[in-house]
C-alpha cells in the first residue's frame, strides 16, 4: 500500500468518524430532550410554589382549643414520607433518570456507544496520516486539529465509565464536530514532510502534551459554562432541563478540578516549548506571536487558578476568567495560526 493509498483511507476515516459522531450528537440531543420537565411536573411545582406562598387561612382566629385539637388529630395520622421535591425549585441532587422515558435513557446508551466508535475511527484516521507521512501527525494545523479532538473524544469517553456522562456529551460532541469540519474544510493540508526545524524528537513530546491540555481545557470550558448557566438557573427558580443536571456546586467542582489538571501540562509545554526552542534558534525565548500567546494563555490561567482559592473572588467571577483563558487558546490555534507570521507559521495553509 502506497503512502497516497494510506493518506486517503485516513480521510475515510475521517469522513466517517464524523458520520458516527453526527448520529451521536442526534442521540444525545434526543437523550436531553428527554430530560425536558414533563408539562404535568410544571404544573405541580406551580401548584407547590402556590401552595407554600399562601397562609393556611382556616387557622387565623382560632382559638387555642382548636389548635391543640388540629395538634392531637394530626399527631394520631401515620407519618406521611417526605414530598419529592418539584423540578425548578432550586438547587438538589436529583436520579437524572427519574421519570425520564426509557426511549431517552436508551439514546443516552446508545449516544455513548457511538462516541466510543466515532473515537476509534478517528484513531485510525490518526494513525493512518501519520503512517502516510512517517512522522507523527503533527506536523500543520490540520493534523493538530484532528489530533486535538481526538483527545477531547478520548478524555471523555474515558472519563464517561467512571460516572454518568450522558448529560455533557452533547456539549462535548457538537464543538468536536464543528472544529472537525471546519479543519476538512478550511485546514486540509496534503500529507508531506516536515519542515527541517520541525524534525525533532521534541515534536511529539511538546506538541503531544499541548493537545493533551488543549483538549482538558475544552472539556473545562464546557463544564465552566454549564456552572455558570445552572448557577443562574438555581438562582432565578425557574424549570429548565438542567434541573436534572449535576447542581452548580458539582459542576463548579468539576470545571476546577479539569483545570487543575491541565494547568501543569500546560505549564510543561510552555517549558518544552522554551527547550526546543534553544536547540533550534539559538534562544529560549524570541517573542516570536505563537511563544506570547502560549504565555498569556498560562497566565489567564494562573489567574483563575489564584482567584478560585482567593476570598473575596465569587466563583463565578473565577470562572469567566477561565472561560477567557479558553477564548485564548481559540485565538492563539487559529487567528495567530494564519494571520501572524513568525517562527511557529506551521499551519500549512
Amino acid at each position: 500500500m502506497t503512502y497516497e493509498e494510506l493518506a486517503t483511507y485516513a480521510n475515510y476515516a475521517l469522513y466517517s468518524a464524523m458520520g458516527v459522531l453526527t448520529l451521536a450528537m442526534l442521540a444525545f440531543a434526543g437523550y436531553l430532550a428527554g430530560l425536558m420537565p414533563a408539562r404535568s411536573e410544571l404544573k405541580e411545582a406551580r401548584r407547590d410554589a402556590e401552595a407554600d406562598a399562601t397562609p393556611d387561612r382556616s387557622l387565623v382566629g382560632a382559638g387555642t382549643a382548636t389548635a391543640e385539637a388540629a395538634d392531637t388529630v394530626e399527631s394520631t395520622r401515620p407519618a406521611a414520607p417526605a414530598p419529592r421535591r418539584a423540578v425548578g425549585r432550586g438547587p438538589v441532587d436529583v436520579d437524572r433518570d427519574e421519570g425520564v422515558s426509557a426511549g431517552a435513557r436508551k439514546l443516552g446508551g446508545i449516544a455513548i456507544t457511538l462516541t466510543w466508535l466515532s473515537t476509534g475511527l478517528l484513531t485510525l484516521s490518526v494513525l493512518l496520516r501519520g503512517l502516510s507521512v512517517q512522522r507523527a501527525p503533527l506536523g500543520n494545523l490540520f493534523e493538530f486539529a484532528v489530533t486535538a479532538c481526538l483527545a477531547a473524544l478520548i478524555a471523555f469517553a474515558v472519563w464517561s465509565t467512571r460516572r454518568d456522562l450522558r448529560w455533557l456529551g452533547l456539549f462535548v460532541v457538537a464543538p468536536v464536530l464543528l472544529v472537525l469540519g471546519v479543519a476538512l474544510v478550511s485546514w486540509y493540508t496534503e500529507a508531506a514532510e516536515l519542515m527541517p526545524s520541525l524534525q525533532s524528537y521534541w515534536l511529539v513530546i511538546h506538541v503531544t502534551v499541548a493537545v493533551l491540555a488543549s483538549a482538558v481545557f475544552f472539556i473545562g470550558a464546557m463544564t465552566g459554562i454549564l456552572y455558570l448557566w445552572q448557577d443562574s438557573v438555581e438562582r432565578s427558580g425557574a424549570t429548565s432541563v438542567l434541573n436534572r443536571f449535576p447542581p452548580a456546586r458539582t459542576l463548579e467542582r468539576l470545571t476546577y478540578g479539569l483545570h487543575v489538571v491541565a494547568f501543569p501540562l500546560w505549564t510543561f509545554t510552555l517549558i518544552a516549548g522554551a527547550i526546543w526552542a534553544r536547540q533550534a534558534w539559538a534562544s529560549y525565548w524570541n517573542w516570536d506571536p505563537k511563544e506570547v500567546w502560549t504565555f498569556i494563555i498560562w497566565v489567564v490561567y494562573a489567574a483563575y487558578l489564584h482567584a478560585r482559592v482567593t476570598s473575596g473572588w465569587s466563583k463565578q467571577r473565577a470562572t469567566w476568567i477561565a472561560l477567557a483563558g479558553f477564548v485564548c487558546i481559540i485565538i492563539n490555534y487559529t487567528v495567530v495560526n494564519l494571520f501572524f507570521v513568525g517562527q511557529h507559521s506551521y499551519s500549512g495553509l
